[in-house]
């Protein structure tokens, strides 16, 4: 399964809490404060060289005035180019049996395997 691009992702959050904290009128010590980050963490998450954490991500919408989906790029009605990069897995299209019986084979040995898929290929044949 792929995994979204971490660094195209704090490149968002950073662009959007920059512009944010501009069109406040803010300074960068300023938001750093209110979000509880030292100024020179604050300012690696502004140039996108971070992600903030969880809670700091709530506070930071609080400080700033902004929904969490402005800064992860989920209310723009379109696909962020972050996540456009990373592909649902197969296993989303398959029903909710199939994905069910997939996670108990997984966890069974080769030899149990091996018989599962003897049974299998019989049912089918009828």
């Amino acid at each position: 399964m792929g995994q979204p691009s971490t660094g195209k992702l704090a490149a968002n959050v950073g662009e959007i809490a920059r512009q944010a904290r501009l069109r406040a009128g803010l300074t960068q010590a300023d938001v750093a404060e209110r979000v509880g980050l030292a100024t020179e963490v604050y300012g690696r998450l502004e140039r996108g060289r971070m992600l903030p954490s969880v809670p700091s991500l709530r506070r930071l919408c609080i400080a700033l005035r902004m929904p969490s989906d402005t800064f992860l790029g989920l209310n723009t009605g379109e696909v962020p180019t972050w996540a456009a990069e990373s592909a649902p897995p197969e296993e989303f299209d398959e029903s909710p049996e199939l994905r069910r019986l997939m996670r108990t084979l997984r966890k069974l040995e080769g030899s149990q395997l091996k018989l599962i898929g003897l049974v299998a290929a019989a049912l089918q044949k009828r």
